[in-house]
């Protein structure tokens, strides 16, 4: 929100908002955008983890539909960014190979949107969900995989949300292929510690799947 040289109550309510933390370019969701956020969460938990393989190719096909409404709806919102980022990096992993690829990439330019829109949005949700995308795909020449960014773009999202699940379970994640399996432990056991999220119930508990299993084959590799 811009203060008005006019009008000194909106410079004050400008000021009031910074003090709150709200940084300049930061979109606030109406009722409409809040609740369709929480419908695309909720599906996305649904379809990622409740969903048999061989029909999560086509519910994400879906959901990226949706998700794709959502930034026509919500232009300047970060969320509806990260969100059609994070499904449409979810249907490239669903489908997998090298024909994923542009899906991956279309979702490293909406997160990036996201960060520039307001890299605070979601706990840095921007940040943890595009350091994933730099630690699985390939590198070049194939894509655009970096580890080193991933490594950078985690420890962002850290400092942003250092108890999140998510921002823990990747953080362990990219710890453990890089062969840091003490440090990934640590992380791991962390993230098991996460606060629950009110409302992504389905999501934290097949997050902690993935967090155990994950767990498992660490303290393998430290036996």
């Amino acid at each position: 929100m811009n203060a008005s040289p006019m009008k000194k109550t909106l410079t004050h309510l400008a000021l009031a908002l910074a003090a709150l933390g709200m940084q300049t370019g930061a979109w606030a969701l109406d009722t409409a955008g809040t609740q369709q956020l929480q419908d695309i969460q909720q599906r996305w938990a649904q379809i990622q983890y409740a969903t048999a393989d061989d029909h999560k190719v086509a519910e994400f096909e879906k959901l990226a539909g949706q998700a794709e409404a959502f930034t026509q709806a919500q232009p300047k919102a970060a969320e509806a960014w990260i969100w059609k980022g994070i499904v449409t990096s979810s249907w490239a992993g669903a489908q997998g190979g090298l024909g994923a690829l542009g899906k991956a990439k279309q979702s490293r330019s909406d997160l990036e949107k996201a960060l520039l829109l307001d890299p605070d949005a979601l706990q840095g949700s921007a940040y943890t969900s595009l350091a994933a995308l730099y630690d699985r795909v390939p590198g070049w020449p194939i894509g655009f995989g970096d580890t080193q960014k991933a490594d950078e773009l985690l420890r962002q999202a850290l400092l942003i949300n250092p108890d999140g699940i998510d921002s823990l379970y990747f953080w362990g994640d990219h710890l453990a292929r890089e062969g840091k399996y003490a440090d990934a432990k640590a992380a791991l056991l962390k993230a098991r510690q996460a606060a629950p999220r009110p409302g992504r119930e389905l999501a934290d508990k097949g997050r902690q799947r993935e967090i155990a299993a994950l767990l498992e084959q660490v303290e393998h590799k430290l036996d």
